[in-house]
């Protein structure tokens, strides 16, 4: 009964400091800050705010600054991420790293799968050749980033135009490839230097 006693005693006491310790922490905790330190506070994270921001804004600029490169020196890859045939057709997301469209001194090396056909059900093949040279080749400077066009022949007489578009803030791309002969089929990817 004893040791009940000292065991109820000492478990009273270690909650009792336990509470007190609890209370006079929170009361150092809840005194106000002065002004003046509020006010160096609210300084300091304004000043680091204002700081990320700038180079944030240096980051993007740089980047803007590399896509162009990429695209003045006519020597980049695309990389697809998804295909769609146009103007409604069902997206699918491509994960294949072979994938690729490149633009090398002028020369063109696809390998890209493309949907054929008149009407549904359409085709699923895959481009996969090179030619050694593109016609009508037009880099243009939009707001967005760059708008790019040329025309070639894959495949005997068939002219195929492409366009792609570039956005240089974000580094996306979309390639859309006409035919005369079947719907339109665009991809989004990206879009990197070959060196």
């Amino acid at each position: 009964m004893k040791r009940l006693y000292y065991l109820l005693l000492g478990v009273a006491l270690c909650a009792a400091i336990t509470v007190a310790a609890t209370q006079s922490s929170s009361d150092t905790l809840s005194q106000p800050i002065s002004s003046a330190q509020s006010q160096h506070h609210k300084e300091l994270k304004t000043l680091r705010q204002q700081q990320r921001a700038e180079r944030r804004a240096a980051r993007i600029a740089e980047y803007e600054r590399y896509i162009d490169s990429v695209i003045l020196s006519k020597n980049y890859e695309f990389n697809p991420q998804s295909i769609q045939m146009q103007p409604a057709g069902q997206m699918r997301f491509l994960s294949n790293a072979i994938y690729t469209m490149t633009l090398w001194d002028g020369q063109l090396d696809i390998c890209m799968p493309y949907y054929v056909g008149y009407v549904p059900p359409y085709r699923y093949v895959l481009l996969n050749t090179g030619v050694p040279s593109v016609e009508d080749y037009t880099a243009i400077r939009t707001e967005e980033g760059w708008h790019i066009t040329f025309r070639t022949t894959l495949y005997a007489s068939s002219t195929y135009s492409f366009s792609l578009e570039v956005n240089h803030r974000y580094g996306g791309a979309t390639l859309t490839i006409d035919n005369l002969w079947y719907n339109p089929v665009q991809y989004t990817g990206t879009i990197t230097r070959i060196y």
